[in-house]
């Protein structure tokens, strides 16, 4: 660590009346779940790229996800997606997992691949499709009970491509009947976690198309169904940082999937095209979490961070890692800011002031506070070189081509 650097941060800090100790306390408490997909390969509508060394099964899949755990100190949990993470014994998936270090994070149904699904899962016109539909929804309840998870991540590709293709009023039935069978289904220490995207694969409607619908449904089912954000779910220029604030605010905020989207998908490393709008998102939390209602602190402490990257066109590990580093630096210097500063130049009107003093934290070079908290906890100053100097990436080479796949 440069600690010439690191002394003059500080210096700046304690000038701004910041703790710095405090920071480094929330930085080292930070966790990001990693997604077993990431690992493996994965590509486009159009081609799924084959590459060398991607795992073969979920056991390989733990076994990646724990290099990025131990280089970063960030990840001790791996979401993982059911059936491409299906195995005969859960439980020697979590023991495998804990082996490493790891536990099993958030359980994925996927209600997207089978042919039945082509005109929806849960709300399909045919009965005996939402029954299948309703029934891996119920399975993944009983994986989570098995793995020890506490959270259940669902996003439906359900919706239309055309005028009168669906019943749009019965569908919204649909779905709700499928999520209260499931809701009823869960153990009282788990959540269900509600994503929505505004399009894509329905190009007329799309069933859980905003906030508003996932936090409609979270509300008639109850307290244990909240909202998942997908920072790359949303239309351009949208606000994603007062959608965040909104759910705060309404004690519904579950979680994140972190990506980035430059137009019409998700799957570029969060914070690659836009750090400043992850900045902000994190801006939104931390103001919360030193709220007076203790409700609202509780809901920024239960918040569950998840990366939801394919890694179509990168090595696996490193863009990975990369994701979680991404996320990391945000925070941090998210967490500079000085909110008596903005709060006393809100009060005042002044609204460039108030701007002044959020933005000026972004623009904080927090590279010597990552390397003193890296140190501080024995981790390579560097995760990235450290992974690339390692034999890691070589040694999975003998896996050979054509790994677990979607």
């Amino acid at each position: 660590m440069n600690d010439r650097a690191y002394a003059l941060f500080e210096e700046q800090q304690k000038a701004r009346g910041i703790d710095v100790e405090q920071v480094k306390a929330r930085l080292k408490a930070l966790r990001i779940e990693t997604p077993s997909w990431g690992y493996g390969d994965s590509g486009t509508r159009f081609k799924v790229f084959k590459k060398v060394g991607v795992p073969r099964n979920p056991y390989e899949k733990f076994e990646d996800a724990a290099q990025v755990h131990k280089l970063t100190g960030l990840c001790p949990s791996v979401a993982i997606h059911i059936p491409w993470d299906k195995v005969e014994d859960y439980g020697k998936l979590r023991t495998h997992a804990e082996s490493l270090g790891l536990k099993i994070g958030a359980v994925n149904p996927n209600l997207f691949q089978e042919d039945e699904y082509m005109l929806g899962s849960v709300t399909n016109a045919d009965p005996a499709v939402r029954r299948k539909a309703t029934g891996h929804l119920l399975e993944c309840v009983d994986i989570a009970k098995e793995t020890g998870s506490r959270d259940l991540s669902l996003w439906f590709a359900d919706g239309t491509n055309y005028p009168g293709q669906g019943d749009i009023r019965k569908r919204k039935a649909w779905m709700l009947e499928a999520l209260a069978e499931m809701y009823k289904a869960m153990a009282p220490d788990m959540r269900m976690l509600i994503e929505y995207k505004f399009f894509e694969p329905g190009f007329y409607h799309t069933d859980l198309a905003d906030w508003g619908m996932a936090l409609g449904y979270a509300l008639k089912l109850g307290p244990q169904a909240e909202v998942l954000v997908d920072t790359g779910h949303h239309a351009q220029g949208t606000n994603i940082e007062h959608i965040v604030a909104y759910l705060i605010d309404e004690k519904r905020l579950g979680g994140f999937h972190f990506n980035s989207r430059k137009y019409a998908d998700d799957d570029l490393i969060v914070g690659s095209a836009n750090p400043y709008e992850l900045f902000l998102i994190f801006y939104q939390i931390l103001n919360a979490a030193g709220d007076s209602d203790a409700d609202i602190r509780r809901t920024v402490d239960n918040i569950a961070y998840m990366i939801d990257q394919s890694h179509n066109i990168e090595p696996k590990i490193p863009a990975m890692i990369r994701s979680v580093l991404n996320v990391q630096t945000q925070y941090a210097k998210a967490l500079l800011i000085d909110h008596a500063e903005v709060e006393a130049a809100q009060r005042r009107g002044d609204v460039l002031g108030a701007e002044d003093a959020v933005r000026k934290a972004f623009e904080f070079d927090v590279t010597p506070l990552l390397h003193a908290v890296r140190e501080e906890e024995g981790l390579p100053l560097d995760p990235m070189k450290a992974y690339l100097d390692s034999s890691y990436g070589k040694d999975i080479m003998a896996r050979g081509k054509g790994g677990a796949s979607w």
